[in-house]
């Protein structure tokens, strides 16, 4: 599991930073749900994760910065054989052409996953993500996990 996880997500932060949108969103299922206080609404299904992707890369590309997501400390429990719940800290940090990066955002990032059977080796899909900022306010409401439905 755990080899699959380092994979997904080093993936993740590569898609979405080169600009592979279509890619990047296909790492979610297809009614796969992103939320996050910076942005004003959540992001559901394909369609809307590729749009909101290629929208990240051309307001960087038009911003003139180079944007890196460096996702850390991931910590994966295993739900049942089909899903588990991972928690993360990601970090964007942002480096203007010619410039010294900064550090835009620290946040905590919980991902609901699911196993898809039918890819080659059974890999790990977003169902739902859910982060929050450090310091922030949360427009979103609580992640529940399944501790707190117990």
């Amino acid at each position: 599991m755990f080899e699959s996880l380092h994979r997904l997500y080093g993936a993740q932060s590569h898609l979405i930073d080169g600009g592979r949108a279509r890619e990047w969103a296909a790492t979610f299922t297809p009614d796969g749900e992103f939320r996050s206080p910076t942005y004003p609404r959540p992001v559901v299904g394909t369609a809307e994760l590729t749009a909101f992707a290629a929208r990240f890369a051309a307001d960087a590309r038009a911003a003139g910065v180079t944007v890196r997501h460096v996702l850390t400390n991931v910590f994966a429990e295993r739900m049942d054989e089909r899903t588990a719940l991972v928690h993360a800290y990601l970090q964007i940090v942002s480096t203007p052409d010619g410039g010294e990066p900064r550090l835009d955002r620290m946040t905590v990032v919980t991902d609901d996953l699911v196993r898809d059977d039918d890819s080659a080796g059974g890999r790990w899909l977003i169902a739902r993500r859910v982060v929050r900022r450090d310091g922030g306010i949360e427009r979103h409401e609580r992640h529940d996990t399944k501790e707190q439905q117990r």
